[in-house]
């Protein structure tokens, strides 16, 4: 991941650095999210970096559906992105997200791989950086308190600067105490 001041990855010995979004809104939203970020930590070749506050979102795209709790973490990994992929479906399966029967509908558990290195990259299954990352407010703001100046590889903007050019789209993100 490049930054403006030149620096990559924080790991040398996990070599690659990832970014990921967590989110919940069935149940115990908070919970769900912290057992994510907890299971991914826990894999052997996963290092967690950094972890943002969590925030309450309002639903996106399919709005019928209450709201989310919302985080972002950094991670330092020897996983490929495929690998990492992997990893966080098994964590979702593990805490029983089934296949989601409304595309960007109710969850337990989503977790969604937003940027590996400065990769891009588009498969079957994976696509990087995120492709709608820099339209959500609830995926910028988290990722912004862990490093504003990250640059998307594909737009040459920090994240920073995707926040600000939301503007007033609506998108309702309220930072909580969890």
């Amino acid at each position: 991941m490049t930054r403006p001041d030149g620096k990559a990855g924080l790991n040398p010995r996990c070599g690659h650095v990832a970014y990921i979004s967590v989110g919940s809104n069935l149940g115990d939203k908070t919970a769900h999210c912290r057992f994510g970020i907890s299971r991914v930590a826990a894999h052997p070749d996963i290092e967690l970096t950094a972890t943002s506050p969590f925030y309450r979102t309002a639903p996106v795209d399919y709005t019928d559906q209450d709201w989310f709790v919302n985080a972002a973490f950094r991670i330092a990994t020897s996983l490929s992105p495929h690998q990492l992929l992997a990893a966080t479906s098994a964590v979702q399966e593990e805490a029983g997200q089934g296949e989601k029967e409304i595309r960007f509908g109710p969850r337990i558990l989503d977790l969604d791989l937003i940027f590996y290195d400065d990769l891009v990259l588009e498969s079957v299954d994976l696509e990087l950086p995120h492709p709608r990352m820099h339209k959500r407010r609830f995926v910028l703001q988290p990722i912004c308190d862990i490093d504003p100046h990250l640059v998307h590889p594909l737009l040459g903007s920090h994240v920073g600067e995707l926040l600000e050019g939301l503007g007033d789209d609506g998108q309702e993100v309220m930072r909580i105490d969890a």
